[in-house]
């Protein structure tokens, strides 16, 4: 494995370092500049009933994804690390969608639209049983959800000035589908400078393994890095504390070495 550890990016006098065990390297990451995206974890693709499984789709891979999901966002929620939904949404007349004039129009979940108009609630319209997210990943008071209407989160939506809005720097993937929604996110997100870091173990692909092992080497290779859900719970759960390399502890918070002036001064009047 390779032993190179890319320094984290903080930002302000304090920050709050940990390092994620990674691939193709390792990295230390400040969890204040920290996101969970959660993408598509909805009824229509996950749940029996919804439309993938109408679809002849076999959603059991989908659905083991569930609990490791769960436990990475509720760990970083413990933290204080801002968990983001990204949902695919509709209005009735799928006007996001596109038109006939649009390649859009023939790929993806409105062919079965198009095809499947009965299926009705079982689909992607806003406000129905098929566009809510799954019961077990419910999204907490202070989560965010974010709606889009193509593969790509960036794509017309504000997700972009969201993660500038809190700073956030670096993007834990999760959800579906790894190589179409999650493969997309990850691109773009490379080319607007954020770190984007998978989490193969907590998304699911479509199509055979062979299609998922091309994703990870897609992002190892050219847009960011691989982790494991075990991993990243690690990170986002213990601190990390090394003072030749200029960092200071202040209980779980870490500072860099321009703010030690102001944790000597806390640590004083605490005594």
């Amino acid at each position: 494995m390779n032993k190179e550890v890319i320094p984290a990016l903080t930002s302000g006098f304090v920050s709050d370092v940990a390092l994620l065990h990674a691939e193709p390297q390792s990295l230390e990451i400040d969890r204040q500049r920290t996101a969970v995206l959660v993408i598509d974890m909805q009824n229509a693709f996950v749940s029996k009933g919804g439309m993938y499984e109408l679809r002849g789709i076999d959603i059991s891979g989908c659905q083991k994804i569930i609990e490791p999901i769960r436990q990475v966002i509720k760990a970083a929620r413990v933290r204080g690390i801002k968990v983001i939904y990204i949902v695919t949404r509709y209005s009735p007349d799928l006007h996001e969608g596109g038109s006939p004039n649009s390649p859009n129009w023939y790929k993806g979940t409105l062919t079965t639209y198009h095809k499947h108009p009965e299926w009705g609630d079982k689909l992607l319209t806003r406000h129905t049983w098929g566009a809510e997210i799954v019961r077990e990943l419910n999204p907490d008071k202070d989560d965010i959800v974010v709606e889009k209407a193509r593969y790509n989160a960036f794509f017309e939506t504000n997700l972009d000035e969201l993660l500038r809005t809190y700073d956030i720097k670096y993007l834990l993937f999760t959800g579906l589908a790894t190589n179409v929604c999650v493969e997309a996110t990850i691109r773009d997100a490379y080319y607007r400078d954020y770190f984007p870091i998978l989490i193969p173990d907590a998304t699911a692909n479509t199509g055979q393994q062979f299609i998922l092992k091309a994703t990870i080497f897609n992002v190892k290779r050219y847009y960011g890095w691989v982790t494991t859900a075990e991993n990243a719970m690690e990170a986002i759960q213990l601190g990390f504390s090394d003072k030749k390399k200029g960092v200071w502890k202040l209980g779980s918070t870490v500072a860099t070495k321009r703010g030690e002036a102001i944790c000597k001064s806390i640590q004083k009047e605490k005594r």
